[in-house]
């Protein structure tokens, strides 16, 4: 969950998820470990999206907005103040959620539901499902006593216990240190896996006690499920994302918050130890993204009005091995609390303002590069010292992005076999030598990408 509060109301956080089957690892078994995170899409519409363009590009996961009964609105962020644990939110009933689970384990991926289990509402009312509320008081699943003892909103980052147990921007805080709440809340996660969820993102994982979590997982019907947290980081903050680790992945902000400050004003040449070399998790329990639906509008990271160089950013991350990538795809908007379209519901990408940077050529074609060349170590760095660079993933690829004024004309090493390769960012064919050299022309802010077994465009 983000620390910020929307204009006119509360705004929650929610990042991205993937998912895998055990253990605290980022790069979840086999090939495909990106996830598409259609934020806000209706499960209707994720179901078809999944058929349509994620299973044959080659994406391991999605990523849905939260299943659960939320105050009425039409902002975005009505749907992280749940006042139920009943799927009856604006993007789908309990059928549209089954159904869109099933489709998308039938297309070849899995599917993460981002869940909300720090806090409930800010307010009083009906829900979207019919529930009435007030904002200590949710009929039939909790009452002032499951939620924590204080009542005021998180105002010292630097103090442990404000931030695990007053209000995020304003929400009635769950005792999650409480049997009851942790029961009802382990309950919850047990309805959606019996539906066949794969994993969870936890919202806000910051302000739940690692130890809590730990406790609601282990009562889960699969302990294994996959966690993706949400933990912010933040320096010298009293609560740290290094914590989380032994629950699962951890989102690694720093990530994302660098590739903007080096995408808009440094040297790409900085990223050939991206990663762990600038002291960020491990790669094994790190969950990275270019942008999420909470940063890209306050301004931390890049998003989709930043052109090649959000693009080219993108590029990058599918194709440096480091995390687990996470890919964006909302809708456009001008007004930061602007709900989705037409109530989340698709009906073709590019249109209504969904942007569907899940599908943008340069970077869908990364996932299949991606796929490719799981395993392989980076080699052959290459950088003119500025913004131009290129480097292999051992003898299964090679990427070179020019983020030059103009353009880039030159000899590249790879470690590829000889043969003739498609370039998946403009489908034009590059050949390599028996000394693994190719010659090429990139223009001012474009990539290439060459991999193994794609030959032909």
């Amino acid at each position: 969950m983000a620390r910020r509060t929307l204009s006119g109301a509360v705004a929650l956080t929610a990042a991205a998820l993937v998912m895998t089957p055990s253990t605290a690892d980022a790069s979840p078994p086999g090939t495909k470990d990106v996830t598409a995170v259609l934020f806000e899409w209706n499960y209707a519409s994720v179901a078809r999206e999944c058929t349509s363009t994620l299973g044959p590009a080659g994406y391991g996961y999605v990523q849905v907005s939260p299943p659960a009964e939320h105050i009425q609105g039409s902002q975005w962020w009505t749907s992280y103040q749940p006042v139920s644990y009943k799927i009856a939110g604006r993007l789908g009933d309990r059928t549209a959620f089954k159904n869109m689970i099933d489709t998308c384990h039938a297309a070849g991926l899995k599917v993460v539901v981002d869940t909300v289990i720090n806090h409930m509402s800010a307010g009083s009312g009906t829900g979207t499902g019919g529930s009435t509320y007030t904002k200590y008081n949710y009929p039939g699943l909790y009452s002032y006593a499951d939620l924590d003892d204080c009542t005021s909103p998180v105002t010292n980052y630097q103090d442990r216990w404000n931030v695990q147990h007053c209000e995020l921007v304003g929400l009635a805080d769950l005792d999650t240190g409480e049997e009851y709440v942790r029961k009802t809340i382990a309950g919850y996660m047990n309805d959606l896996l019996s539906l066949g969820a794969d994993g969870f993102r936890i919202d806000a994982a910051k302000h739940i006690p690692a130890e809590d979590l730990a406790n609601i997982k282990s009562r889960l019907t699969n302990p294994s499920a996959y966690w993706k947290q949400e933990v912010i980081y933040g320096a010298n903050e009293a609560v740290q994302p290094s914590e989380y680790t032994g629950n699962g992945d951890v989102q690694e902000f720093r990530y994302a918050f660098d590739l903007k400050r080096v995408f808009n004003s440094e040297k790409l040449a900085y990223l050939n130890n991206f990663g762990e070399g600038w002291g960020y998790l491990g790669s094994s329990v790190a969950g990275v993204f270019v942008d999420n639906h909470d940063t890209e509008r306050n301004g931390s990271t890049l998003n989709y009005k930043d052109g090649a160089n959000y693009t080219l950013a993108n590029v990058f991350m599918l194709a440096w091995p480091y995390g687990a990538p996470d890919i964006n795809s909302g809708y456009e908007w001008s007004d930061a609390d602007a709900g989705p379209p037409n109530n989340g519901q698709v009906n073709a990408c590019w249109q209504d303002g969904w942007k569907c940077q899940h599908a943008w050529p340069e970077i869908k074609s990364m996932v299949a590069f991606r796929n490719a060349t799981t395993g392989q170590a980076v080699s052959g760095w290459w950088d003119d010292g500025n913004n131009a660079i290129g480097f292999g993933r051992g003898s299964k690829g090679y990427v070179a992005i020019n983020h030059e004024a103009g353009s880039l004309d030159r000899t590249f090493q790879t470690s590829l076999p000889a043969g003739t390769y498609c370039n998946v960012q403009n489908n034009t064919t590059v050949t390599v030598n028996s000394s693994g050299q190719f010659t090429a022309t990139l223009g001012s802010n474009t990539a290439l990408a060459i991999y193994a077994g794609k030959s032909s465009c």
